[in-house]
C-alpha cells in the first residue's frame, strides 16, 4: 500500500475509537510489520506470540496528537497505530543490560499465549529463507527501513521520519542497511558446460536480479543492439552475457495500487531481439491471466511489449495484470520478440507463474502441459533454449515480504516437547502437593484451641512453648492465699474478673502475647523483654472494661496486658511491664483500662481504700473512688495523657499499714510518690510533702514513660536570699526505674512564694547522686531579686565545706550554701569540697 496513493485525509488528533478502527481493519499488516522488524533469533514461536502482542498494545489510552503533514499517512489512526508498532518492535530487539531497568517489550508476552502448542508461518522457498538470512544480519532500525520501503511502499523522505518518530537515533545508517540488502544479487555462472553458453550450447535464460528490475540478453542469431544496462552487448556470445550490477529504484517511487504508472521499454537490438527493461517484475501470474511487468499492482486490460516506446504497465507486487499479455523472448522467431501472441498462448515477462494453455513464461519455470515455447525450443521455428528447461529466477525481497513465509496470521501448529512437558507437569502437581500439606499442617490448631485472633502464624512448636500457650494450663491463685501468705506480691493475686473462664479469650490473649502480629498495637517499658512466657503466665484479671475485653497475666518478671475490643480483633492492644522485685506497695496497683483520657486500677485485694488526690492542691481533702467486686476503680482523668498541667490527679491508697500516694506515668504499673531523705523516705502524704510536690508535680512530665518505679524529693538545702528577699529551698528528685539503671535526677530552686512552680537548676541521667549510694548532690541557678541585681545561688547537702565559682563569675563561700553578684547572662563553673576534701562538681 502506498500512502501516496490515497487521498488526503484530515490531520488532526487521534481517538481511541479511530485507532482501533485501523488497528482492525489492518490488524495483519501490523502484525506481519511487527514480526518481519522482530529479530529471527528470538525464534518464530516467540516472534510470532510477541508480533500480536505488540499490535495488540498500540492502542492509546486517551486522545493523541495526529501526524503534522497530510501526506505522512492516509488514516492517522493507522499512523499512530504502525508508529507504536515500530516504536515497541524496535525495543523488543534490544538487549537485556543488567544495569538497566528492562522494558515491558523486552520480555516474553502473557498475552496472547497458547499452552502446549508452537505455532509459525508457512515454510517458504529458498528466495524466502535467503531473504530471512539477509534481514537477520541487520540491525532492528535497519529492518524496519526495509520493510517501510518494500511493504509499505514509502519513499526516503518518509521512511525517515516515521523511524525519527519511532525513537531511532539514526534513520540514514538504518536506510543505509536497507540499501545493502537492494544491491545487485547476480547469478553465480560456473566457468564451461551449458552455463557458460557457447557456440551449439544451449541458451538459457539469465536474468540479473536488480531491486526487483530483471534483465536477459539475446540469444543465438540475435543481432546485438545498443548497450542497455542489465542487456548482453552485441559481440555476447549467445546467452552468455550477464547483466550489469544496478541499483534498485525505491519501492515508494512506483506506482502504486490502481495507477497504470510504469516506464516505457527501451529499444532493443535489429529485429526486436534486444532486451526489454522490466521484463523480470515483481509480480506472479495467476492462471488464466497473463504478465505483470514491473513491482506494482496489475492494471486491467494492460499489454505489454518490449517495442520501442510501448509503455510497460508496472503494477504491484505478486499479482498479476487481468487480460494482460507480454512478449519478452530473447532471440529470433515468430513467437520471440516479435510482440505477437502464438494463438491461445500468452507469456508472462516477469516472475510468475505460467498458466494452463498458455506459453512459458520467459526466465521461470517450465512450460504448462500442452503449451507452446514461446521462447522457442529444440527444433523450434527460432527457438533459443534449445530444448532446455530454464531456470526460476530469484524474486526480489520487496517482493518476498508479501509471501506465506512472514505471515503471522496463517499459522502452522506443533506440540512442544511431550516428554519435558510431562515431566514438568509432574514436577509443578507435586510441588503444589506439597505446598498444600505444609498449609494444612501449619494451619491446624493444636489441640483443638482454635483460631489465634489477630496472632501471626506460629513458629515454634516444642512442649514447652505449647504448654505456655494453653489456656488450660494457666496458673489461678484462689481468693483464700493472700491472707496467709508471707510475702505480699503479684504472686498472691488471685484470678478476678468475669471472664476469666472464657478459654477462647485467653486462647487468643496467649497467642498475641507469643506471636503478635503487625496489626497489634504493642508497647513497652525501657528494658522490658517482650517475648513470649517462658511457661504457663499467671491470669490476674479477665474481663470486659469499656467496651474493651482485657486480659492482665504476670509471669514473675512482667506484667502483660492484653485488650481486644468487644466487636472483633481489630486495633488489639499488648502492653508489657517490668514489676521484678516488687513488694506488698510495689504492686497495690496495675492500669487495667485507658479510654478518652481517663485510667481504671486494678488494685491488690489488700487495698481496702481508694482515693483521687490533686497533687496541685495540697490543702484541698482527696475524694473516694468507688470499686467493683472485681476491684477495678471508677475511672479517673489520668495526667499521662493531659497536655498541660492545670491538675495532676493521683491515686491515694490504704492498706493496713498506712496511706499510699501513686501517679500514672502512661505505663501499665503507677510509680510510687516518696517524700525525704534517700536513705529512709517515706509516703508523700504529709503536710510537708504535699506543700513541696504541688510546686514541683508538674516536672513529672520529664520521666513520663520511662519505666519509673518511684520518685523521691528530697529538700537538701535552704537558703537565705541576698537583699532581704526571704528563705529558699533546694530539691532534689530521683526517679527509680524497675530496671535498676537509666535513674533520673532533677534538681530544682523553690523561691519563698509559695505560688510559683520550682525552677529546675539541672538534670543527669544515670548518675547515683541523690540516691542511696551517693546521697551528695550540688547545684546553682542565676537568680534576680526583686531589686533588679541578679545573684549567683548555689547550694549542696550538708556534707559539702565550701562552694566555689569560676568564670564568668568568680567566689568563694564556706559552708554548703552560695550567693555571688553576677551580670545578666554571666556563666560560672560550680565546683565543691566534702567535708573529707573530696572535689566535687556541680550536677549536670
Amino acid at each position: 500500500m502506498s500512502t501516496q496513493d490515497l487521498g488526503p485525509s484530515p490531520t488532526g488528533p487521534v481517538d481511541v475509537e479511530q485507532a482501533e478502527a485501523a488497528l482492525v481493519e489492518r490488524y495483519p499488516r501490523l502484525v506481519r510489520i511487527a514480526y518481519l522488524v522482530l529479530p529471527p533469533a528470538l525464534g518464530r514461536n516467540r516472534r510470532v506470540l510477541t508480533a500480536h502482542a505488540l499490535v495488540q498494545r498500540s492502542l492509546p489510552r486517551r486522545r493523541v496528537p495526529g501526524p503534522r503533514r497530510a501526506e505522512d499517512a492516509v488514516d492517522p489512526g493507522y499512523a499512530y497505530v504502525r508508529g507504536e508498532v515500530l516504536r515497541q518492535a524496535l525495543v523488543a530487539g534490544l538487549p537485556l543490560r543488567r544495569l538497566a531497568l528492562p522494558r515491558r517489550a523486552q520480555f516474553p508476552p502473557l498475552l496472547p499465549h497458547v499452552w502446549g502448542l508452537r505455532l509459525f508461518p508457512r515454510v517458504g522457498g529458498a528466495d524466502e529463507l535467503a531473504l530471512d538470512q539477509r534481514l537477520s544480519r541487520l540491525s532492528g532500525p535497519g529492518r524496519a527501513a526495509y520493510v517501510l520501503r518494500g511493504l509499505e511502499r514509502q519513499g526516503d523522505p518518509e521512511v525517515l521520519r516515521v523511524l525519527a518518530s519511532a525513537g531511532v537515533e539514526d534513520p540514514a545508517s538504518a536506510l543505509a542497511e536497507a540499501d545493502a540488502v537492494d544491491t545487485v544479487d547476480t547469478w553465480d555462472v560456473s566457468e564451461g558446460g551449458a552455463d557458460a553458453g557457447g557456440p551449439g550450447a544451449p541458451a538459457i535464460d539469465r536474468p540479473s536480479v536488480v531491486g526487483g528490475q530483471g534483465r536477459r540478453g539475446g540469444g543465438p542469431g540475435a543481432a546485438g543492439g545498443p548497450d542497455v544496462p542489465g542487456t548482453s552487448g552485441a559481440g555476447d556470445p549467445a546467452g552468455a552475457g550477464l547483466g550489469r550490477a544496478e541499483r534498485s529504484e525505491r519501492v515508494g517511487e512506483q506506482g502504486g495500487p490502481g495507477r497504470g504508472g510504469g516506464r516505457a521499454g527501451r529499444p532493443g537490438g535489429l529485429g526486436g531481439a534486444g532486451g526489454s527493461e522490466g521484463s523480470l517484475g515483481l509480480g506472479r501470474s495467476v492462471p488464466g491471466t497473463g504478465s505483470t511487468v514491473g513491482p506494482g499492482r496489475p492494471a486491467s486490460g494492460a499489454e505489454s511489449a518490449a517495442e520501442p516506446g510501448y509503455a510497460g504497465a508496472e503494477t504491484g507486487p505478486g499479482r498479476p495484470a487481468v487480460g494482460s499479455e507480454a512478449t519478452a523472448a530473447s532471440g529470433a522467431g515468430p513467437a520471440a520478440g516479435s510482440g505477437h501472441r502464438a494463438p491461445g498462448a500468452g507469456a508472462t515477462a516477469g516472475s510468475g507463474r505460467p498458466a494452463p494453455g498458455t506459453g512459458i513464461t520467459a526466465g521461470s519455470g517450465g512450460p504448462a502441459p500442452g503449451a507452446e515455447a514461446a521462447a522457442g525450443g529444440a527444433g523450434a521455428p527460432g527457438g533459443s533454449l534449445g530444448g532446455a528447461a530454464p531456470r526460476r529466477p530469484r524474486l526480489s525481497g520487496a517482493a518476498l515480504l508479501e509471501s506465506d513465509e512472514f505471515d503471522p496470521c496463517a499459522l502452522q501448529a506443533r506440540p512442544t516437547d511431550l516428554l519435558r512437558r510431562r515431566q514438568h507437569v509432574r514436577a509443578g502437581v507435586t510441588a503444589v502437593v506439597a505446598l498444600a500439606v505444609c498449609g494444612a499442617l501449619l494451619g491446624l490448631p493444636g489441640d483443638g484451641w482454635g483460631r489465634d485472633g489477630a496472632a501471626a502464624p506460629s513458629y515454634a512448636r516444642n512442649p514447652a512453648a505449647e504448654a505456655a500457650l494453653d489456656p488450660a494450663a494457666v496458673k489461678r491463685v484462689g481468693p483464700a492465699v493472700w491472707p496467709g501468705a508471707t510475702r505480699r506480691d503479684f504472686s498472691v493475686w488471685p484470678a478476678r474478673g468475669d471472664l476469666a473462664g472464657d478459654r477462647a479469650l485467653l486462647r487468643r490473649a496467649l497467642a498475641v502475647w507469643a506471636r503478635p502480629g503487625g496489626a497489634v498495637q504493642s508497647s513497652a517499658t525501657p528494658g522490658t523483654p517482650v517475648g513470649p512466657p517462658m511457661g504457663p503466665p499467671q491470669l490476674l484479671f479477665a474481663g470486659r472494661v469499656d467496651a474493651v475485653r482485657v486480659v492482665l497475666f504476670h509471669d514473675g518478671l512482667r506484667a502483660v496486658r492484653y485488650a481486644e475490643p468487644v466487636e472483633g480483633t481489630a486495633g488489639v492492644a499488648l502492653d508489657f511491664a517490668r514489676t521484678d522485685g516488687a513488694d506488698a506497695v510495689g504492686s497495690t496497683a496495675l492500669v487495667v483500662s485507658r479510654a478518652a483520657g481517663n485510667v481504671r486500677y486494678l488494685t491488690a485485694p489488700w487495698v481496702r481504700e481508694t482515693a483521687v488526690r490533686n497533687l496541685l492542691l495540697p490543702a484541698k481533702e482527696p475524694y473516694a473512688l468507688a470499686r467493683d467486686a472485681h476491684g477495678v476503680t471508677d475511672p479517673v482523668p489520668s495526667p499521662a495523657q493531659a497536655k498541660g498541667c492545670a491538675r495532676w490527679n493521683t491515686l491515694q491508697t490504704r492498706d493496713g499499714s498506712g496511706l499510699r500516694l501513686f501517679t500514672d506515668l502512661g505505663e501499665l504499673a503507677p510509680a510510687r510518690l516518696l517524700w525525704g531523705r534517700p536513705a529512709a523516705p517515706a509516703d508523700a502524704t504529709g503536710p510537708e510533702a504535699r506543700e513541696a510536690w504541688a510546686r514541683t508535680a508538674c516536672q513529672l512530665t520529664t520521666v513520663r514513660a520511662h519505666g519509673v518505679r518511684s520518685v523521691n524529693a528530697w529538700r537538701f538545702a535552704r537558703q537565705r536570699l541576698p537583699e532581704g528577699a526571704g528563705l529558699g529551698a533546694w530539691l532534689c528528685t530521683r526517679a527509680e526505674t524497675w530496671r535498676g539503671t537509666g535513674d533520673r535526677v532533677l534538681a530544682q530552686f523553690l523561691v519563698p512564694s509559695p505560688e510559683v512552680p520550682a525552677a529546675l537548676a539541672a538534670r543527669s541521667e544515670g548518675s547515683p547522686a541523690c540516691g542511696v549510694r551517693d546521697p551528695r548532690v550540688l547545684a546553682g541557678v542565676l537568680w534576680q531579686a526583686p531589686g533588679g541585681n541578679r545573684y549567683v545561688l548555689a547550694a549542696g547537702s550538708p556534707d559539702f565545706a565550701s562552694l566555689e565559682v569560676s568564670g564568668g563569675v568568680e567566689g568563694r563561700a564556706d559552708g554548703p550554701v552560695l550567693a555571688v553578684r553576677a551580670g545578666a547572662g554571666a556563666e560560672a563553673d560550680l565546683d565543691g569540697t566534702l567535708r573529707d576534701g573530696t572535689r566535687r562538681a556541680a550536677l549536670r
